[in-house]
């Protein structure tokens, strides 16, 4: 069949009135890709499996794909739906999680740090943050509402993942085997701050529903 063509007047509209990327869903499809990697790490942080490994570096590939779509989306849009300022935020955290997530992978292997209860305590805390996201963002755009309290557990995990961070480190320094020390550090460290991209993401989730209603 043959695509009707649009009319010389729809054409001059679509012109000076381009229709808005669907951020809503960009966002929410981004959040997906985040959630899948935390979900490898913290299957990593459980079996130690160095092909789990593997997969959370194609990850990392894989969101960078996704950030630079909606990045492109963003800079191209002659409009959006919540503010600009809060997308790019969103969009950046979000990667963040993901590199973290492949920088914590790459680093236990070069230092030769095995996982332990601390690492999959918080990646699993982390994950469930990032499943909190992908509930906020999928509801987002119909019911902005209702994605509080979905903000809100992404933060709970973030502070929770804080929690075990303080303890870990407050465990770690109990020992003499300073090598294994400053190296167990650089693991927690990286997990903290993945972490905290995952409150980015919630406080901005938070401040986007308010602007909205």
């Amino acid at each position: 069949m043959t695509k009707k063509r649009a009319s010389p007047l729809q054409r001059l509209i679509d012109r000076l009135l381009p229709k808005v990327p669907n951020f809503f869903a960009l966002l929410h499809e981004q959040c997906v890709q985040v959630a899948h990697t935390t979900e490898r790490l913290a299957e990593y942080m459980e079996s130690a499996d160095p092909g789990v490994g593997e997969h959370i570096k194609r990850d990392e590939h894989d969101a960078d794909r996704v950030k630079v779509r909606n990045l492109h989306a963003l800079n191209e849009a002659f409009s959006t739906p919540i503010d600009r300022e809060d997308i790019y935020r969103t969009i950046q955290a979000l990667d963040d999680v993901v590199n973290y997530c492949k920088t914590t992978v790459n680093e236990m292997a070069v230092l030769g740090v095995a996982p332990d209860k601390y690492c999959l305590e918080m990646a699993v805390y982390m994950k469930n943050g990032v499943d909190a996201l992908v509930q906020g963002f999928a509801i987002l755009g119909a019911d902005p509402k209702a994605a509080i309290p979905h903000a809100d557990a992404a933060r709970k995990a973030e502070r929770k993942v804080e929690k075990l961070y303080r303890a870990a480190i407050a465990d770690l320094f109990q020992g003499d085997n300073y090598l294994d020390m400053f190296k167990r550090r650089e693991i927690y460290r990286h997990l903290s701050n993945a972490a905290d991209r995952v409150a980015t993401c919630a406080n901005t989730l938070h401040d986007v529903v308010v602007k909205i209603c």
